[in-house]
């Protein structure tokens, strides 16, 4: 389901904050909707962030720059060193010192703010691609667009976070409560959120997250914006058949584990998935056998199962593992044998049913682009780092890096700077209004109880 914002700043904000009572309580949440407005138009006044937002987009080209030199340095998941490395020498250079790289290999720096006591603040972007280690991410122009693996997954991401923090340093704006700058590991694929599942283990001490992932959809019509604030959830399992096997012809009548596996495709491809909320399933990766004169003996799938609703989600789930079951037996009765034997693995578990526009990062980011004299963003759900923290209660969405791009996880993948200055003149403002400005307005952010 898709969730359009109204147009009027006061009515968008009393809208996004009016059911956030289950993260702030009754009272604070609607003194925040009053607050808010007055918040971003009092700090996108201040001469020092005017002159850090032009600053912004003076530096247009080279946030782009430095996006391209982020994407030209292989980081598949799991093998990020040498991107953090890179990340850790750039973050010193814009002169934070505050620097570590934890056991799971995320990149952490602390910007310290004025307030002892004052909220915690995440700014985050994934260093890991889906892409293979040997994988050409040399990138080229076309026209306008620059085409690259990763080029917009999620290196945008990380070079907006260091123009953001560049501006702030230069123009000395301090914060009030500290600002986190996070390049977290295993975002993509089979990662499994490891890198955002660590740091949430680490620390209990985050009151509100910033995803950066991803750019504005080419599909979108101009002037429109998305920001994600609702969590997609998805399981991620690996399914294998296990049968006697045997020579194709002398041991013809044998179960043979491809076939058990194909029964189990056929059936879960019959299965319906409800159309609201969107659950989606498909069975992407196959394997089995050792010879074209062999039956099979073990057979594998990998599928993926996605959801907004954990309910929706774990019942159609129920009836995949279930189909595959019955997979192993029909194969089995088939040839009058033993039923084939059906393990499953979880390889991969994102919270669904989590989030919403109902809390104080929504509604910054919204009111930071109304500052901007941009529309109000459409409220999207999503699949990113931010699913953690929504789970846990914790306000966060997934924001735009700014820009167009398309063909994400492809060898065509491409990225376009349309008014790409938007994207960190946005997250400038919300950080700003999140965090609080040395001598005020106080954070939107409140500390969690």
């Amino acid at each position: 389901m898709t969730m359009r914002f109204g147009k009027s700043a006061s009515l968008v904000l009393a809208s996004v904050l009016c059911l956030s009572g289950a993260l702030f309580g009754n009272a604070q949440a609607e003194n925040l909707a009053a607050d808010s407005p007055a918040v971003l138009k009092t700090i996108s006044g201040k001469p020092a962030v005017k002159a850090a937002l032009e600053q912004i987009r003076r530096d247009d080209e080279r946030t782009l720059r430095e996006q391209i030199e982020i994407a030209e340095i292989p980081a598949p998941s799991r093998k990020e060193e040498g991107r953090a490395n890179d990340y850790v020498r750039r973050l010193r250079e814009l002169g934070l010192s505050e620097i570590n790289i934890d056991a799971e290999g995320n990149v952490i720096a602390r910007r310290p703010g004025t307030r002892r006591n004052g909220p915690l603040l995440v700014l985050s972007a994934h260093l890991d691609t889906v892409f293979s280690a040997d994988t050409n991410v040399k990138v080229r122009k076309e026209g306008n667009r620059y085409y690259g693996a990763g080029i917009s997954d999620d290196a945008r991401g990380l070079a907006v976070l260091l123009t953001v923090l560049r501006a702030m340093q230069e123009h000395q704006l301090r914060t009030q409560g500290d600002i986190l700058f996070v390049a977290t590991v295993g975002e993509e694929g089979l990662g499994n959120l490891r890198g955002v599942k660590a740091l949430f283990r680490d620390r209990k001490d985050i009151d509100g997250f910033i995803s950066v992932d991803g750019t504005e959809s080419p599909r979108l019509s101009p002037g429109e914006s998305e920001v994600v604030t609702r969590a997609v959830g998805s399981h991620r399992w690996q399914v294998t058949f296990t049968g006697p096997g045997g020579h194709s012809y002398e041991n013809f009548g044998t179960p043979s584990a491809v076939h058990a596996m194909g029964r189990a495709i056929s059936a879960i491809s019959d299965l319906q998935a409800p159309a609201e909320p969107k659950t989606t399933f498909t069975v992407s990766i196959v394997s089995g056998g050792t010879a074209i004169n062999a039956i099979a003996e073990k057979a594998q799938l990998q599928l993926d199962i996605r959801s907004e609703s954990a309910t929706a989600l774990a019942a159609l789930e129920e009836k995949i593992l279930a189909a595959a079951d019955r997979a192993g037996v029909e194969e089995g009765k088939r040839w009058g044998a033993e039923p084939v034997r059906v393990e499953r693995t979880l390889l991969g578990d994102r919270p669904a049913g989590a989030g919403g526009s109902d809390n104080a990062v929504a509604a910054a980011w919204t009111g930071a682009l109304l500052a901007l004299g941009e529309k109000a963003p459409i409220a999207t759900a999503g699949s990113t780092d931010a699913n953690v923290p929504m789970g846990l209660g914790i306000p966060a969405i997934t924001a735009s890096g700014g820009g167009i791009a398309d063909k994400a996880h492809s060898l065509d993948e491409w990225y376009e700077p349309v008014r790409s200055w938007l994207g960190p003149q946005g997250l400038l403002l919300t950080s700003l209004a999140l965090a609080g400005v040395e001598g005020g307005p106080k954070p939107l952010l409140t500390r969690r109880r």
